[in-house]
C-alpha cells in the first residue's frame, strides 16, 4: 500500500480531493496518435473554454470517463457508480450502481463492448469488492466479473488504467482488425499488468511488483512496445516517479525515467504523437520550499524524457493529461487546469474544473471534443480553423 506519514495526512485531507483518501486508442486522450503539427490544427482564442456538465454530485475526485465517439461515453467513480450518456453529456442514466466497488478506470471498445477496472480493497475505506475487472458486452447495462478461466498468471489486487488499441494486420492475405488492451494498477501497490491481445477474451497478467511501487497508467503503441507509469516505491516518503519501458510485449522492462526526488510518482500519461508524449509527475513533498511542479517530455517515443516546468506553486498536485497535438494540451491539478499551446514551454491557469484525472478527445466532423472528468466533469469543443466558412 501506498504510505503516507502521519504528517502528511492533514495536508491531503485538507486538500480534499488531492488523492481522494476519503473514499473516494485510436481516440486522442493519452494515446499515440498521428496528428498534424501544431496548435493552427484548431480554433484556440479567448472563447475556448471548458463547460461545466450536469452530472450527480459526487464528494471527491472521479476518475474515469470513455467515449468511443463524440456523443456516446461512461463514467464511474468511488461510489460503484457507472453512468451512460448518448448525447454528449447532455443527460446521464445510471448503470451501475454497486457500493463497495471502486471504479477507478473505463475503457470501452465499441458501443457494446467495453471493461472497468475496480481499484481493489485494503487501500481505500470502504472499498470491499475484490474483482479487479469487469466487462460488458451490451453497453454497460451489465457488467459482470471477467471470469478466472480467462486469465492465466499471479492474482492481480486492483487496477487503475485501461489502454485500448485497435490495430490492423494481414494474415494470410487477409486484412484483419485486432484489439489489443492493456490493464494496470494499482495506486498503492502491489504493481500488475494485465495483457490481452484478442479484444479481452483471455488474459495473461504480469507482475512488475519486484520493479515497481505502484502503477498508475499504461499506454501500448503496439502488442511489443509499450510503458508503465509508476512510482518505485509504495512508501511515499522513499518513492521516485518512474517509467519503464517494454520493447517484447512485457517479457522484460527497462527504466528510461526516474526522478531524483522524494514523495513523487507518476501518474496520467498523453501521446499525441508516436513520438512526443508527456507524463504528469505528483508531488507530496510535506515541505512548502518545495513547491515547483514539473511534466516529463519524450521527443524520441519513449525512451528519453526530460522534465519541464509546469507551474511554482505548493498548492498544485498534477492528475490527468491530454494533448491534442504536440504543442496543445492540458493538465489537470487539485486548484484548476493548465493549457499549452508551445509544447509546454508556458502554461495558462484554465478553468476545467478540480483534480481533473482523465481527460478524452474525440475526434467530430468539425474537430474535437474533449471530455475531463474529476470533481466534476467538463466539456470543451475545438474547432477547426476556418470550419465555419464551408
Amino acid at each position: 500500500m501506498l504510505k503516507f506519514p502521519p504528517s502528511l495526512i492533514p495536508l491531503i485531507q485538507h486538500m480534499g480531493v488531492a488523492i481522494c483518501l476519503m473514499a473516494t486508442s485510436a481516440l486522442l486522450v493519452g494515446c499515440a496518435t498521428d496528428t498534424s503539427r501544431g496548435q493552427s490544427d484548431y480554433k484556440v482564442d479567448a472563447t475556448t473554454a471548458w463547460q461545466k456538465l450536469d452530472t450527480v454530485a459526487y464528494r471527491g475526485k472521479q476518475d474515469d470517463i470513455s467515449f468511443i465517439d463524440a456523443n456516446t461515453g461512461w463514467y464511474g467513480n468511488g461510489a460503484g457508480k457507472i453512468y451512460h450518456t448518448r448525447d454528449g453529456g447532455a443527460t446521464w442514466k445510471e448503470q451501475l450502481d454497486r457500493p463497495g466497488t471502486f471504479v477507478r478506470t473505463i475503457g470501452m471498445v465499441d458501443a457494446k463492448r467495453g471493461f472497468m477496472g475496480n481499484v481493489g480493497t485494503d487501500y481505500y475505506p470502504g472499498v470491499t469488492d475484490t474483482t479487479p475487472l469487469y466487462e460488458t458486452r451490451d453497453g454497460g447495462e451489465t457488467w459482470s466479473p471477467v471470469p478466472m478461466n480467462r486469465i492465466t498468471g499471479p492474482v492481480v489486487k486492483g487496477l487503475c488504467a485501461i489502454d485500448i488499441l485497435k490495430k490492423q494486420s494481414i494474415y494470410q492475405g487477409v486484412l484483419q482488425n485486432r484489439t489489443i488492451i492493456h490493464a494496470a494498477g494499482r495506486v498503492g501497490g502491489p504493481g500488475f499488468v494485465m495483457r490481452s491481445l484478442d479484444g479481452g477474451e483471455t488474459w495473461k497478467t504480469l507482475d512488475l511488483s519486484h520493479l515497481v511501487g505502484p502503477i498508475l497508467d499504461v499506454k501500448f503503441f503496439d502488442e511489443n512496445v509499450g510503458m508503465v507509469f509508476a512510482a518505485t516505491a509504495a512508501d511515499v516518503e522513499k518513492s521516485n516517479a518512474l517509467i519503464l519501458q517494454t520493447r517484447d510485449g512485457g517479457v522484460t522492462w527497462k527504466k528510461v525515467y526516474q526522478s531524483n526526488r522524494p514523495f513523487e510518482l507518476t501518474w496520467k500519461a498523453s501521446f499525441p504523437t508516436r513520438d512526443i508524449g508527456y507524463a504528469t509527475i505528483q508531488s507530496y513533498n510535506p515541505d512548502q520550499a518545495v513547491s515547483k511542479r514539473v511534466v516529463a517530455k519524450t521527443t524520441d517515443g519513449g525512451n528519453t524524457w526530460r522534465e519541464i516546468d509546469l507551474v511554482d506553486d505548493f498548492a498544485v498536485r498534477e492528475f490527468g493529461i491530454a494533448f491534442a497535438t504536440e504543442n496543445l494540451g492540458w493538465v489537470g491539478t487539485t486548484t484548476s487546469g493548465f493549457q499549452t499551446t508551445d509544447g509546454g514551454a508556458t502554461w495558462t491557469r484554465v478553468n476545467m474544473g478540480r483534480a481533473v484525472n482523465k481527460i478524452r478527445l474525440i475526434p467530430s466532423a468539425d474537430g474535437l471534443v474533449g471530455y475531463a472528468i474529476g470533481v466534476d466533469v467538463h466539456k470543451l469543443i475545438l474547432l477547426r480553423p476556418n470550419r465555419n466558412a464551408n
